[in-house]
């Protein structure tokens, strides 16, 4: 690949630090260590109160829109929520609100949560891949979940939920490498 996969990451919480956003960022790090990537990251504890107001994306402030742009232009997206009441939190739902419906479609999108324990795991299946399948995107095999009992300090600490991590990536690659290749493919028969 001669390019880097541009990567848009999302972490739902609504306080840093938090679960969501570690599991964000060992998902980025281990993509990060396979193959080359150009994240953005997006924490949604840091641009939450700048969008709520708003249901058309040309009123966002400029920061909110080239986060917009860069979920909307992006590669791969790993998006991730804690999960609040056995859902996703209206304000990850409210982002997602603002982005094109025609933006994500094709897009693969790595689907993770964490939760205070496991009964609330199926939120990635029943929550998270009819919200993607409406923008036509294509969900990842591998979901990654984590309860409170897989961190330590905001770190990634559980043995399984670091080989879920691996897999997660692992089984991703080869669709995520031959994207890039098809794209760079498609612009240089321009």
């Amino acid at each position: 690949m001669s390019r880097p996969l541009k990567v848009t990451a999302v972490a739902g919480s609504y306080k840093l630090p938090s679960r969501t956003a570690a599991l964000v960022a060992a998902l980025t790090e281990k993509l990060g260590q396979q193959i080359a990537i150009d994240l953005h990251q997006i924490d949604l504890s840091e641009i939450g109160g700048s969008f709520t107001a708003s249901f058309d994306p040309r009123d966002l402030p400029a920061r909110v829109q080239k986060d917009i742009t860069a979920i909307e232009t992006a590669d791969l997206l790993i998006v991730a929520t804690p999960v609040y009441r056995a859902s996703y939190s209206g304000l990850f739902k409210h982002l997602f609100d603002l982005v094109n419906y025609e933006a994500l479609i094709d897009v693969p999108v790595l689907l993770g949560a964490t939760g205070g324990s496991d009964r609330h795991a199926l939120i990635i299946d029943h929550e998270l891949r009819p919200l993607f399948s409406f923008f036509q995107a294509l969900t990842l095999p591998v979901g990654v979940y984590a309860t409170e009992a897989d961190f330590e300090n905001y770190q990634v600490k559980s043995e399984a939920l670091k080989a879920r991590i691996e897999l997660a990536i692992a089984r991703a690659l080869p669709l995520l490498k031959h994207r890039v290749t098809v794209t760079e493919a498609s612009l240089q028969a321009i």
